[in-house]
Parts: structure tokens; sequence; C-alpha cells
């Protein structure tokens, strides 16, 4: 599982395609006032519906909207299905444990959204995301913000755009600060988005080499909390299923707060890439802000998700509005 989560492929693009500022400005908030201007009522009104049928919705989507900005930019091409001739981006390694309850919700919102004659084939998948990413944050007791639209959703999805574009459980702080760098993403950016892992799971799989097989001279990861450890051997006991998950946070795991810094200080960082964050010097200070600041974290994540939000976007003929977020039309 890639890193986010907080956390998807494309004809011949190699790496992500970040466009100019001149295509990004073209997003915004109102792009929609006129040909479908209750577009944000309906895609909330979805959102809560499918909340209350499954917590898993809120983590599902924020890292599918991370995994798709990070792959070509922000354009859906990470719901587009394989097809005989193509191996699309959410059937890489990397992307095959996202939950289906993320793609789920935007089809629906789609769905809900093309009934109205008059929406019809006018608002991108992309879009419906990117919205549906910010109203499963509100739903989780997150911070709202407003929501630049305009994008167009990709033309191209493939497998091998996804191979090194998304953050790894193991990755340092160099690692990180470069792979958000590509994206023009801060080192603050890729912190505030990194709290995305205040919600949501991770498999057994991941941790497993922290706590039982770390290195030659320590079995357990000695950044790891000691009683955290037992915690996580408890509910990751050796050759436990695969498929069996914990939560990423492990205090307050269904809501959207600062607590993922606190346990950073307390050593409780699930994947290595989480607690470097405050064993590295550099970015310690901020990590030690923002446990002591709700509003000062709040305020940043606002800000990292809105230039995650404008990565690579497509607009005009650069992209299309597809009938099915799942297939090229």
């Amino acid at each position: 599982m890639a890193r986010f989560g907080l956390v998807l492929a494309m004809a011949l693009c190699l790496t992500i395609s970040v466009f100019p500022d001149t295509t990004t400005a073209q997003l915004k908030p109102n792009f929609y006032g006129k040909s479908c201007p209750n577009v944000e009522a309906i895609v909330k009104k979805v959102v809560q519906q499918k909340v209350k049928e499954t917590f898993v919705t809120i983590p599902a989507t924020l890292r599918l909207f991370f995994h798709d900005c990070f792959v070509n930019g922000c354009d859906a091409s990470v719901m587009i299905q394989s097809t005989p001739n193509n191996k699309a981006e959410k059937d890489h390694p990397d992307n095959v444990s996202l939950a289906g309850d993320g793609f789920d919700v935007v089809v629906k919102a789609k769905k809900a959204i093309d009934a109205i004659p008059s929406c019809r084939n006018k608002v991108s998948c992309a879009d419906i995301l990117a919205l549906a990413t910010r109203d499963v944050i509100v739903a989780a007791k997150g911070p709202s913000y407003t929501v630049e639209l305009g994008r167009r959703d990709g033309l191209v999805s493939t497998a091998a755009s996804v191979n090194g574009n998304l953050p790894g459980p193991n990755d340092n702080v160099d690692k990180l600060n470069k792979l958000f760098a590509k994206n023009k993403l801060t080192q603050d950016d890729m912190i505030a988005l990194s709290a995305a892992h205040t919600l949501g799971f991770a498999h057994c799989s991941k941790v497993a080499n922290r706590i039982y097989n770390f290195n030659r001279t320590h079995p357990v990861d000695p950044t790891i909390n000691k009683a955290y450890v037992k915690e996580l051997q408890a509910a990751c006991p050796k050759k436990v299923d695969p498929r069996i998950a914990i939560n990423m946070d492990p205090v307050t795991p269904r809501t959207f707060d600062n607590i993922y810094f606190k346990n950073l200080q307390q050593g409780k960082g699930l994947f290595t890439s989480d607690q470097v964050l405050f064993t590295d010097r550099r970015s310690r200070p901020t990590v030690d802000a923002w446990a002591k600041s709700s509003p000062a974290f709040n305020a940043a994540f606002v800000k990292a998700m809105t230039k995650l939000g404008r990565v690579g976007v497509k607009v005009g003929r650069n992209g299309n509005i597809r009938r099915d977020c799942g297939a090229f039309n």
C-alpha cells in the first residue's frame, strides 16, 4: 500500500504533469454557477448518506484524491478501469488497496448530478472527487474549505505512470520532500497532508518490519513507543492474515484532528514515514507547533489541500467530462 493513507495510470505519461499557473488560474469556486448551480449540495448529500452507510468512505475518499492527484494530476484518471489492452492506474500494486467506497461515492454523486437535465454531462469526475474529499473531511469533524472547480477528466490512465510517484511507508523526510516538491508542495504541505493518517487504517503487512524484524541490532524500531509496540504486536501477530487492518491513529481514528501530531511526539506514528516527521530535526518544530495548536494545523491543511487540488489539472481540450467515471468517454 502506498503511504497515503492519508493514502492509481496513463497512456504514455511517465511522470506527474504539473501545468503552468495560467492553467490552474482557470479553476474557480463558482465554475458551475450557471451550468449546475446546486452541484455542491448534491455531492454533499450523497457523501453524507454514504458516510452513514460506512465510515470507510471517509478515509477511502481522502486517499483516493491524493493518489489521483499525485499521478498525472487531479484528473480522476485513478478511477479508470483496466481493459484487455491497457492496465490502468488503479491496478498498480500501490493502488490495489484503495477501498471501493471512495470510488463508489464519486460514482453515486455523478449519477445524482446527471439525473438533473441541466447538469447532465456538465460536471467532471475530477471535480466531484475534489468536492467529495472536502465533504468527507468535514464529516470527520475536520475543517471546511472552498473547493476550486473547473478540472477536466484525464484522457489516459496507465499503471506504469504510478511508478515512483506515490510516497511509501518507509520513506524518510528527504525522499518525502523530493516527491512533494515535484508537485510544487513544500515541506509544510507534506507534513500537513501526512496528517490524513489521522483517519483510516493500514494492513499489518505494512508495519511488520517495524515491530518484528527492523534491523540486525534492533528487532523492533527503537523510535516506536514501547507500549504501542505491544499493542501493534497483539493486533498483528507473526504470520497474521495480511488482510488484517489496524487503525492509523490509535487514539481518535474516526476524527480528523491534530492528535496525529501528538501521537508522533509519543512515538506512536504507525509508519516510518509518519514517525520521521518527529525524529527529523527539520520537521519536528512543525510537528510540535501543530500538536500544540489545532487552528494552526487546520489552516495549514486547508492551504495544502488547495495546492494539492491544483496539481496537474486539465482544462479545456486537455481533458474531457466523462459520462462514466470508470471509462474514457
